[in-house]
């Protein structure tokens, strides 16, 4: 019988209020309080905080302060990524993030997903679905990213987007729902 956590990973519906998904959670609280709480000079502290929060991460790592995540461990992350002010990403399924990548203030990255059907989400049982972000993408503040999304290397995400379906590689994409406005031309 699978637990919890093996449910979750695997997109199938789980009980997130299960002890060790609960347990986890307010591990990752605290470090996440460590973390927005250190003032800009605290850079090695803040790095310290980061290979706990994050253990998949490459090098340079920034995320500016606040910031919020589920388990942080999830999280897949390339090197020289960078997050602005404000950012949450709801990492109940892994997501995959390129280096390079950029995201502007208030993006959310969500994975977390519901029932349809109203009485199967009264049970209060919920689901997730992975999401990839390539590599030097650009997430223009305030854009939320949905479940089960893939944005491919080099795109453009316009600021305020809604992006609910896949985005090729190479493009400008923006509103909502986020759709292709142009190619992007490589150099």
């Amino acid at each position: 019988m699978k637990t919890e956590k093996e449910k979750m990973l695997a997109g199938e519906l789980y009980n997130a209020l299960d002890k060790e998904l609960s347990k986890e959670r307010l591990e990752c609280r605290k470090l996440l309080k460590e973390l927005n709480d250190s003032g800009p000079e605290e850079i090695k502290k803040r790095k310290e905080i980061l290979k706990k929060l994050v253990p998949h991460s490459g090098k340079n790592l920034w995320l500016e302060p606040p910031f919020y995540c589920d388990y942080g461990s999830n999280l897949e992350i390339g090197e020289k990524v960078f997050f602005n002010f404000n950012c949450v990403v709801l990492d109940v399924a892994k997501v995959k993030i390129g280096s390079r990548s950029l995201f502007g203030p208030n993006v959310q990255i969500y994975t977390a997903t519901h029932p349809m059907d109203h009485k199967e989400r009264a049970s209060m049982l919920e689901s997730a679905k992975p999401i990839v972000i390539g590599e030097d993408v650009w997430v223009g503040g305030g854009a939320i990213i949905c479940p089960g999304v893939c944005i491919g290397d080099r795109s453009v995400i316009g600021a305020g987007s809604v992006v609910t379906k896949n985005i090729p590689s190479d493009v400008f994409a923006a509103g909502n729902p986020c759709k292709i406005i142009k190619p992007i031309s490589a150099r």
